[in-house]
């Protein structure tokens, strides 16, 4: 049985940069360092994130170290493709998400990706065939 890849969203990234829950990062060791990546946009708001923080500050080096861990992998064309028809969908609907949030499920979708996010009711309103996991309470 192959292993599918999980991508990471930023709410479950920052608990396992935090080393603030047991239950995420048992079940992120469960699962081969291979099989693990985040997408450039989950990269984006944890860039963010630490420019509003001083230079020294804690967070700095435990980004860094996650970067180490596991792979970022590129916002592409096909990604694309699949936020516009997320974007529509949920626009259409009358039930849109974050701009970020719709291109990181767009990632997932693109490369065939589990979605592993805290935020599984949010992801859920996304029509297309998404796969979520939510580490935090599963």
């Amino acid at each position: 049985m192959t292993i599918p890849l999980h991508l990471l969203d930023t709410d479950i990234a920052s608990f396992i940069i935090k080393a603030r829950s047991p239950e995420v990062e048992a079940r992120l060791a469960a699962v081969p360092p291979d099989r693990v990546c985040v997408s450039a946009v989950t990269r984006a708001e944890l860039m963010y994130g630490l420019k509003r923080l001083p230079p020294r500050h804690r967070l700095h080096i435990a980004v860094r170290q996650f970067f180490r861990m596991v792979r970022v992998l590129a916002w592409d064309a096909d990604a694309a493709d699949w936020y516009a028809e997320i974007r529509h969908q949920l626009t259409t609907a009358g039930q849109p998400i974050g701009e970020m949030d719709m291109m990181i499920a767009a990632h997932a979708l693109a490369i065939g990706a589990v979605l592993v996010t805290n935020n599984t009711r949010h992801f859920r309103r996304v029509a297309a065939p998404l796969a979520l996991a939510n580490w935090h309470e599963d």
